[in-house]
């Protein structure tokens, strides 16, 4: 029998039809192994040789074939109904209703979480930087903990005190000092109070004496200036010590020493402690105190949340609360990746809002790594290409951009055409459960966009805002690596659902993680309806904050007598168990950069534009900036327009676009004036001449704007604005 008859022979054993000629890959997993029965070949030296070819490719395909991953429970039902009721769910990976509180033993607080990753690391790597240009330098999980003991002990000097009720303040930009900050307070059971720029001076002023934080950690003069001002003024009288990364003048000491307030650098509040000794001399440490560490229900920090109405709330976070969320995502990811010592975060994300912390602690709990960007996020590209990260946390805006580079990237219709189906191939392998960067589509297509991230991504997670489905698939795609999208909010430490691993469908947030019972409620104004699988999200469980600092009435709106969060987000059941967002129970919600917006607040202020009578503030979250519809008020817009070199009648005037660039000119200015953030400011507007009114139901009977309706009614003009390009 020659080769060609004995591979007939072969289709016919394995039940396949078709030609020759079609992909010998799709007969291989078919052969029976009785096929391979060579007592009836008669083999030329020719035959020999293709025999000798179809055996080699066959062990090249056993060990190179892709393997999809095997989830760790039925993706068509990541969530178990709780006692019954499928309004209020639990994570399949449970045994049963008792909600996760830590994955390890010995890591119940943040602290334990780096003893844990200092005992397996030891002198390895843990904070890394770099200055323009040079490789990443390290510093060992030995020195971090050395430094953070020392720094702890130079806090007390100072009059610190060992106790979670003792807020010590940073503000400064993600580098490792911030980090042995942190580490510092925990050592001595202390917490943390963030502070970020986008605050504001008046709420900087009103988280200092809240908190009552005498000693605040700057990076630089120029933010211990902004604070040294208020103490100026009479308005923060605790503060009483400023320490600083950087170097400062000697004129900024001389003048907070005129408000009886001390300046020092990291350096001498480390040795402040134990004066003339070397601190990182193990002779040292007898003279340090004791260390004090934490318990789980102890604070482990304050975290602001930037509000968008009124004065900024302080979500109080325990130790407790960070090891469930933490020990949760790390129970998720243990069917798909190991954390091991060789691997390595890029953070850029600010330190003052919980995803990057949390991200940061499941990094040290394993002993892994954590390089800081530059400072500079014109710069992060650099940064990430050198650092070379396993694991890459992003927000939605970021994944935007970089979806948007890779196709603005290919001109040639050819070309377009290759990636999209080269796309298309990476997909359906993913619907299978497939998830690689070694196909002959990564080395054709997308090598040189995966070496852009470094080459060595393991996984992603995005969280903080909505992602678009279409962005995320082709992501999972071209980037050949895991990217998990979370849900959540500070109130619960950060997340409360999670996707699954093997589930890469895009449309929804994932399951609830096993330290939360999610359950949706009914919002009746709104026609949402547990029943339907539609309500507010609410969430319970270890991760549920304590509730806000000294602020017992905004707490009881956010936490009911049961313990349940109400998160004001609306969501969706879907039949596989995992979470759809769909709506907001408030007028707020977060662009695609996470940035809170209050529309209303908003409307008030650009409602006192001479030319406007009424304005509808929309934005997207999958959209970084606002838009607007206007009425201009008829009785004054021609004679406004005519002052500003524009004639014709009120509707001619609506349809010009250099007459409608006016109007948003002289909104900016009024929003600037009203101390407006830039992502608050609308950036495009359409001009309609019909006012809204009760009679054409764009207004309640009490004059409030029917904010749904209206959305309704100009979703062409909206969805033409947002596909403008250069806003």
């Amino acid at each position: 029998m020659h080769f060609q008859e004995w591979l007939r022979s072969l289709r016919t054993s394995a039940g396949l039809k078709g030609s020759e000629s079609e992909d010998l890959w799709s007969l291989l997993p078919s052969l029976p192994l009785s096929s391979f029965s060579l007592s009836s070949l008669s083999l030329s030296p020719s035959s020999l040789l293709g025999l000798g070819a179809l055996a080699s490719l066959t062990a090249y395909w056993l060990v190179t074939r892709p393997r999809p991953m095997r989830p760790p429970c039925d993706l068509q039902a990541q969530s178990v109904a709780v006692n019954g009721d499928p309004s209020c769910r639990r994570s399949a990976l449970l045994k049963d209703d008792s909600l996760l509180e830590f994955y390890y033993d010995d890591t119940k607080t943040a602290y334990d979480m780096f003893q844990r990753g200092l005992r397996i690391s030891g002198s390895g790597p843990c904070l890394g930087f770099r200055k323009p240009g040079q490789p990443y330098q390290w510093i060992s999980y030995a020195e971090v903990a050395e430094q953070a003991q020392v720094l702890g002990s130079g806090l007390l000097a100072k009059g610190c005190q060992p106790n979670p009720q003792q807020f010590v303040g940073i503000f400064a930009q993600n580098r490792p000092e911030w980090i042995i900050s942190e580490l510092a307070c925990y050592t001595y059971s202390m917490a943390v109070v963030p502070l970020y720029d986008t605050l504001g001076l008046e709420a900087m002023v009103h988280i200092l004496n809240l908190a009552e934080i005498s000693l605040v950690i700057c990076d630089r003069e120029e933010k211990a200036a902004s604070l040294l001002e208020n103490k100026e003024k009479g308005v923060t009288p605790k503060l009483s010590c400023l320490v600083l990364f950087n170097d400062f003048s000697e004129a900024f000491v001389e003048r907070a020493k005129s408000s009886e307030v001390e300046v020092l650098k990291l350096e001498q509040l480390m040795v402040s402690r134990v004066e003339g000794l070397n601190p990182y001399n193990a002779d040292s440490f007898q003279f340090l105190p004791l260390i004090n560490p934490p318990q789980p229900q102890d604070l482990a920090v304050v975290c602001f949340t930037s509000g968008t109405t009124g004065k900024p709330k302080g979500a109080m976070i325990t130790h407790g609360n960070i090891a469930s969320n933490t020990s949760s995502v790390i129970k998720i990811l243990e069917v798909c990746l190991h954390f091991h010592l060789l691997d390595v975060s890029i953070s850029y994300l600010p330190l003052a809002h919980m995803f990057e912390r949390m991200i940061q602690v499941s990094m040290f709990c394993h002993g892994a790594r954590v390089g800081f960007y530059q400072g500079d996020i014109s710069l992060l590209m650099d940064d990430i290409k050198t650092l070379k990260p396993t694991f890459f946390p992003v927000v939605p805006r970021l994944l935007n951009r970089i979806y948007d580079k890779i196709l603005g990237s290919v001109t040639s219709p050819l070309r377009r055409a290759l990636l999209h189906y080269a796309v298309r191939r990476k997909q359906a392998e993913l619907s299978s459960g497939v998830v690689r960067n070694n196909s002959l589509w990564d080395k054709l297509v997308f090598n040189r966009i995966q070496a852009s991230l470094g080459g060595n991504l393991r996984f992603a997670l995005t969280a903080s805002a909505p992602i678009s489905p279409t962005v995320l698939s082709f992501l999972r795609a071209t980037l050949g690596c895991l990217i998990f999208e979370g849900y959540g909010q500070t109130e619960c430490t950060a997340g409360c659902t999670f996707s699954m691993p093997g589930d890469w469908s895009a449309g929804h947030v994932g399951a609830p993680l096993p330290c939360a019972m999610v359950k949706l409620v009914d919002i009746p104004d709104m026609k949402y309806y547990a029943n339907n699988g539609e309500g507010e999200i609410c969430i319970r469980g270890p991760s549920v904050f304590r509730g806000y600092l000294r602020d017992p009435e905004r707490t009881a709106e956010a936490l009911d007598s049961d313990g349940w969060l109400h998160s004001g987000d609306v969501g969706q059941w879907l039949p596989n168990g995992t979470l759809r967002i769909i709506d907001r129970k408030k007028h707020i919600f977060k662009l695609s950069q996470g940035e809170y917006i209050a529309p209303e607040k908003i409307e008030n202020v650009l409602m006192r534009c001479v030319p406007v009578l009424q304005v509808f503030v929309h934005g997207d979250s999958l959209q970084s900036y606002l838009i607007g519809i206007v009425v201009p008020d008829p009785e004054v817009f021609v004679d406004w327009a005519k002052e500003q070199g524009f004639v014709g009648s009120y509707e001619e005037l609506c349809q010009n676009p250099d007459v409608k660039k006016a109007v948003l000119e002289d909104m900016k200015a009024v929003g600037k004036e009203a101390g407006l953030k830039s992502f608050e400011q609308v950036k495009d507007l359409y001009l309609h001449p019909e006012t809204f009114s009760v009679a054409n139901g764009l207004l309640t009977p009490t004059l409030k704007s029917r904010r749904a309706d209206i959305r309704r009614a100009f979703q062409e003009q909206i969805s033409s604005m947002y596909s403008k390009t250069g806003i």
